[in-house]
């Protein structure tokens, strides 16, 4: 179909009894893993259609496509990668992004080509309309799997519990008809903040493991650059700032269009993709971050 799979590594974390971590790192999905999560799109899949041509009240899964700012934004940074993205918001099919990501596997530039095209798509919520999920390349999607941690596919049970027990009469349509859209909305709402937490709690345990570590050098790959410094992204899945006020060797102009700082005299270029050798000078429990400087060979030695 074209689907698009985004196969980052989630972070895996070893805390000790008080909850410190004593180590991070990557947490890959294995064949097992992904054969489960296939199994699980077909049952979502499944029953979305039917209850979409049931033609009763119920909560979908939409995921648009990107918006026509972000597809224009991210065709220029795929150029300076030499990686042609065509087709317009109308046009663009998942699989023309589902093919750049294959053109990028196993390459440096992988995770941050990953990172930048993820960015440029649309978030996904939950609607009482069928609108289809671009990134699946779906007509027809829900969340079903789920009804232990997730709210919307308990309502989902619900439904289809009152349609199995022949409960599913005008007064329980009615019913769903007035509920739903709030569910919907609110669920949405709860799922970008449950999202937040996860990604602070994240950071946060990073930052103290990595305030163990200060003075250590890592080498990483940078996955973020902008007019205050770059982000660089080590293979334990930590990312740490390099401030460009620690860019003492010249001074850095940020290019916007090709998405890297450039040296007014040196001509030294930092862009993304490119490896790097960090230091890690800081971090800030409050503020969730993680200071690095650029460390040359001459250091390391």
């Amino acid at each position: 179909r074209g689907s698009i799979d985004f196969d980052f590594p989630e972070t895996k974390m070893i805390l000790d009894e008080n909850g410190k971590p004593v180590d991070i790192r990557p947490y890959d999905r294995n064949v097992a893993t992904k054969i489960i999560e296939d199994f699980m799109l077909l049952a979502n899949e499944t029953v979305a259609e039917h209850f979409y041509w049931m033609e009763v009240p119920f909560l979908y899964r939409v995921h648009e496509k990107p918006e026509t700012e972000k597809l224009e934004k991210l065709k220029i940074f795929l150029r300076s990668f030499g990686i042609m993205l065509r087709g317009n918001r109308s046009s663009i099919h998942p699989r023309t992004i589902s093919s750049i990501l294959e053109q990028v596997k196993g390459k440096t530039c992988e995770n941050v080509v990953s990172s930048v095209t993820l960015r440029s798509m649309q978030k996904a919520y939950y609607s009482t309309s069928c609108e289809g999920h671009f990134g699946l390349a779906l007509k027809y999607y829900c969340h079903f799997t789920s009804p232990i941690r997730r709210y919307p596919d308990l309502q989902i049970h619900r439904i289809i519990k009152d349609n199995l027990r022949g409960r599913m009469n005008a007064k329980k349509i009615e019913h769903y008809d007035k509920i739903l859209p709030e569910v919907a909305k609110h669920s949405s709402e709860m799922e970008r903040r449950a999202d937040e937490a996860e990604r602070e709690t994240d950071k946060l345990k990073k930052v103290e493991y990595m305030s163990e570590r200060i003075g250590e050098v890592f080498e990483g790959v940078i996955s973020g650059v902008t007019e205050w410094g770059f982000y660089v992204e080590l293979p334990n899945t930590v990312e740490g700032l390099v401030h460009v006020t620690t860019l003492v060797d010249d001074y850095f102009h940020y290019n916007e269009s090709t998405y890297e700082l450039v040296g007014e005299v040196t001509n030294i270029r930092y862009k993304l993709g490119q490896r790097v050798h960090v230091m890690v000078t800081g971090t800030d429990k409050i503020l969730r971050t993680i200071d690095f400087r650029v460390v040359r060979e001459n250091e390391e030695e």
